[in-house]
């Protein structure tokens, strides 16, 4: 996956987040943080995976 889809994941379970929140909707918010969490650790993974090509 790179680093752009890790970043567009983030912003869809920001969304999912917000949107749960505002409704109430205590499972879509959990579903939306923790799909903004899986995207930081892809976009991690990618940096990591960038850094040690670089070397």
């Amino acid at each position: 996956m790179g680093k752009g889809k890790a970043k567009a994941k983030q912003v869809k379970g920001k969304l999912k987040e917000t949107t749960g929140n505002v409704t109430g909707d205590r499972r879509m918010e959990a579903e939306g943080r923790a799909e903004k969490v899986t995207g930081k650790v892809q976009e991690s993974a990618e940096n990591a995976k960038k850094n040690l090509r670089g070397r």
